[in-house]
């Protein structure tokens, strides 16, 4: 029989249990006394999380352990910081080396996540502890998710045995989920089979997110081999991928471009450096082997052929080449090739550091460098003697110095010969170079060139005093109006004579504080059947968008996005749920103000249909990738949030609050989104963008803003012309016999992020105003709506003192069929043809062009109407004057006493009916229908 147990006293005043000397208990090393006192972790009730204390007893057997034995307890923090002082004894942090890198490996450090105590996690626990690694224990999933962000371990054993306590499967997945689990490996604890049971199969767990499985075995020793393998095996090697992440940021932000392919020359990495260089993007190029890319004609082919046979064989190279460019333009550039070897001494990589060549040392350099090519090194690529090329400038320079000076001008273009030149400074430089020996006709005809050139409105149509005189009014009014940012100079006073006092109209347009109705459970599940079986028409062009607003009680909005964002799995990539998604579109409709007869919820969701219509172009599909379609429905949803039914110049004009916000540009289109990013953000429940990561959130976000600020009409020839421009050579391409690889070469343009940006800004302006291509019941009732909202505003207008912006939306006197006539001239018919030709959508033009005749019969109707009501009241004018004549013969008998002889009535001009008022053609009726 041993003694009785004696207390001991530790530095940091932590009382210990330990067996006495003379006690028959087993004696250890000094090296093994971490492991004298053994570690006993308090229970908690079921229902209640751990309490997070830790006990030591005695190292004999719990069994052994009797009530009288004192028991200290300290916390498990205290027990933390009192072994990390005992392991900075036993475990030094190790150095190793990956490449000519030189890495740290810390002491590891591991999560137990174990539902309860039994064998297995005290085994774990002593082996970690006698190794002198850092341990942590977890009771249940919540606890184990919160250990895991605040401590980032880099072993994570999770008992898969029991299921009762928690799923560690969906617990793996979760820890994978997170950005913090790149590197940690995660171990599942499983049963231990018969030996006449097949055991089970490892693929599930790995599918989950395991990096290994461990088979139930309770002998501390075993696990201890487990962990220190771990940590001298896998650990290490993601100690080494954790170093690639600060090479590849290097290689991210170097200047250089650099060039990885695979043994065999096929592309594996291209840096930023080397897209800006040759245009091509790293998309583009992955896989694809490097010798196949179009190649420059300037190139020797025997020298490639020599340059690749030097590279097998593990020599670099080093010299100046040409490359061709993704727009065909050859560069000369400064080449450095390595081959890197790797396993068994053979060539798995080849690097290519490539730097544009001075302008003055291309061709003579490059056939330089094909005559000497065997100045490259005769050993493979050694991380310690990279030098870059470099070219002396002094002597190009002094070489050449007096030719360039001769080329000097001494005219005022001189100042454009900047070393960071715009392209439009070079246009200006060639037309000055133009000028020098022209005659003076041209001269004068070019200066006048360059003062259009350095204007900035290069894209927006300019109506002078004579168009105006030589267009009909209608056409330059509207035009003029919706162009404007500035209002008319046409005021009020001059349409009524009279002088009013002006107002500010802020108040009119304050935020409206809608709270969304309560959520489904389930979105599309409990639709009612009247709106899901129109629903079920939402991908095609004639979709009723009226007849859904009738069925939602004019809020069309959140059914039919939450239907087409079903169907462009928006959800899937934006990492949120419906719900979220759900709350956030009837937080955006509720923004929408149903009071607008034109600028609502309902328009909304149409513009959101007709992009989405224009997603599923064969065309657009092949250039668009998930994040372009999604951006596209999300501006088509907000682009006209919280609109006051007011034009830009009317904000302007009355000095509202947003017109002070925004300095007078881009006013509404401005606020539309910045609103509804505000109101994604105030929220978690309506934030569907909480998810993204950073830097797709950036991205996305800077689409929807671009295109929601393309829907500024004062923009509209600006975003025409670029479009037509960007798209010009494709379309001319696909209209000639050409190859696949010219097919292939424009397509690869058209993807370019700044020729993608052109299209999304084309797709939500030709949604905005697609209503003269849809079926003429729609585009008719829409042309009601929008002309009744310019009424009202014309209306307002002169209430409140304000320059007319829109001097024909006059109730009174407007010819609605006119004013779409001069719409779809001046700014749907060239917009939708060049859509056409892009986009292959021949049913809009067919549309477009039976609604442009429809509107010419009404328009004839009415002129037809006006003529007859003029002669009729030519007419009654005749009438008039003879009834006038009989008047006064009849006054003139009846002072004569004669009046009863003539038996005539006297007929005035107000006992008749006025027949002009009953025929004359206003639009009164359309505020009366639309209400």
């Amino acid at each position: 029989m041993g003694c009785a147990p004696s207390l001991h006293s530790t530095r940091t005043g932590v009382l210990l249990c330990k067996d006495a000397e003379d006690s028959n208990s087993a004696k250890y090393s000094s090296s093994q006394a971490q492991s004298q006192f053994q570690v006993i972790k308090t229970e908690s009730h079921s229902d209640q999380p751990s309490s997070g204390t830790i006990s030591f007893t005695s190292s004999s057997n719990k069994s052994k352990v009797g009530p009288s034995e004192m028991v200290a307890s300290m916390s498990l923090k205290e027990h933390t910081e009192h072994r990390g002082k005992r392991l900075a004894v036993k475990v030094s942090e190790s150095e190793l080396t990956f490449g000519p890198m030189r890495l740290k490996q810390h002491t590891m450090s591991i999560l137990l996540v174990f539902g309860k105590d039994d064998g297995q996690s005290d085994s774990f626990w002593f082996a970690a502890d006698k190794a002198g690694y850092k341990c942590n224990l977890a009771r249940n999933s919540e606890t184990a998710l919160d250990i895991f962000l605040d401590k980032h371990p880099d072993v994570v054993v999770i008992d898969h045995r029991h299921s009762k306590h928690f799923d560690a499967e969906t617990l793996c997945r979760s820890i994978r989920a997170t950005k913090a689990s790149k590197y940690t490996i995660l171990i599942a604890v499983t049963k231990k089979t018969s030996s006449d049971r097949e055991e089970a199969p490892i693929l599930p767990l790995l599918q989950a997110g395991f990096n290994r499985r461990f088979i139930e075995n309770h002998n501390v020793g075993t696990c201890l081999n487990e962990l220190v393998s771990i940590e001298h095996g896998e650990l290490r090697s993601q100690l080494k991928l954790r170093a690639c992440d600060a090479l590849f940021a290097a290689l991210e932000h170097s200047s250089d471009a650099i060039e990885i392919t695979s043994k065999d020359h096929i592309v594996q990495y291209v840096n930023p450096a080397y897209e800006s260089m040759l245009g091509y993007t790293l998309d583009e190029l992955l896989g694809k082997d490097i010798r196949k890319l179009p190649n420059c004609e300037k190139n020797n082919a025997e020298h490639q052929e020599n340059v690749f046979a030097q590279l097998k064989k593990g020599k670099s190279w080093e010299g100046t080449c040409y490359a061709k460019k993704k727009t065909g333009e050859s560069l000369c550039h400064h080449c450095h090739i390595l081959p890197v070897e790797g396993g068994g001494g053979k060539i798995r990589h080849y690097v290519a550091i490539r730097n544009p060549a001075p302008e003055n040392c291309q061709l003579d350099r490059y056939h330089r460098d094909c005559e000497h090519s065997d100045h490259h090194s005769s050993k493979p690529h050694d991380y310690r003697s990279q030098r870059k090329g470099s070219c002396d400038m002094r002597s190009i320079s002094s070489s050449d110095g007096g030719h360039i000076h001769s080329r000097r001008r001494d005219s005022a273009a001189r100042i454009h010969s900047m070393t960071i030149e715009a392209p439009i400074n070079k246009v200006i430089n060639i037309i000055n170079a133009a000028q020098e020996n022209s005659p003076l006709t041209v001269v004068q005809a070019l200066d006048k060139v360059l003062e259009i050139l350095r204007t900035t409105e290069l894209y927006s149509p300019h109506l002078t005093s004579q168009q105006v005189r030589e267009e009909d009014q209608m056409t330059s009014d509207l035009v003029g109006g919706l162009m404007s940012s500035q209002g008319s100079v046409r005021s009020a006073e001059q349409e009524q004579g009279t002088t009013k006092r002006r107002m500010s109209s802020t108040d009119k347009f304050s935020h409206h504080s809608h709270i969304p109705q309560q959520l489904p459970a389930t979105m599309l599940s409990q639709v009612p059947a009247d709106i899901s079986r129109l629903l079920e028409t939402e991908p095609q062009w004639e979709f009723n968008i009226l007849e859904l607003e009738r069925l939602t009680n004019r809020r069309p909005l959140a059914y039919l996005a939450m239907k087409t964002f079903t169907r462009f799995n928006v959800c899937e990539f934006l990492n949120t749920s419906e719900t979220t998604m759900w709350n956030w579109l009837q937080l955006i409709e509720a923004k929408y103000h149903s009071s607008n007869k034109y600028h609502n919820s309902t328009h909304a969701a149409d513009v959101m249909q007709s992009t989405a219509y224009f997603l599923e172009r064969q065309r657009i599909k092949s250039l668009f990738d998930h994040m372009d379609e999604v951006a596209s429905l999300i501006a088509a949803v907000v682009h006209d949030v919280d609109h006051p039914g007011k034009t830009n110049a009317f904000l302007v004009n009355a000095g509202n609050d947003l017109a002070l916000v925004y300095n007078d540009l881009a006013v509404l289109e401005s606020h539309h989104v910045s609103l509804a990013f505000r109101l994604s953000a105030q929220n978690d429940d309506v934030n569907i963008f909480k998810n993204l990561e950073r830097d797709d959130f950036r991205a996305m976000r800077q689409m929807i803003i671009d295109m929601v600020l393309a829907t500024e009409l004062t923009k509209h020839f600006e975003h025409l012309s670029k479009f037509v421009n960007c798209t010009k050579h494709f379309v001319e391409k696909e209209e000639e016999d050409f190859s696949l690889n010219g097919s292939q070469d424009a397509q690869t343009t058209l993807s370019l992020p700044e020729n993608k940006a052109v299209i999304k800004r084309m797709i939500i302006k030709c949604s905005d105003v697609s209503n003269p291509a849809r079926p003429f019941y729609l585009c008719k009732e829409w042309a009601l709506r929008i002309a009744e909202e310019y009424f009202q505003q014309t209306d307002e207008e002169k209430s409140l003192g304000l320059p007319v912006v829109m001097p024909v939306f006059d109730r009174k006197t407007c010819s609605i069929p006119k004013s779409q006539i001069s719409f779809i001239d001046f700014f749907i018919n060239e917009m939708f043809e060049a859509w056409d030709d892009f986009a292959d959508v021949p049913d809009l033009i067919g549309y477009l062009q039976e609604n442009y005749r429809c509107w010419q019969t009404q328009q004839k109707e009415e002129q037809d109407k006006q003529q007859k009501q003029s002669s009729t009241e030519q007419e009654d004018g005749t009438e008039s004057e003879q009834t006038t004549e009989n008047g006064a013969r009849e006054e003139q008998q009846m002072s004569n006493g004669d009046l009863e002889s003539t038996g005539t009535k006297k007929v005035t001009i107000k006992d008749r009916e006025p027949v002009a008022q009953q025929e004359s053609l206003t639009v009164e009726d359309v505020s009366e229908e639309l209400s």
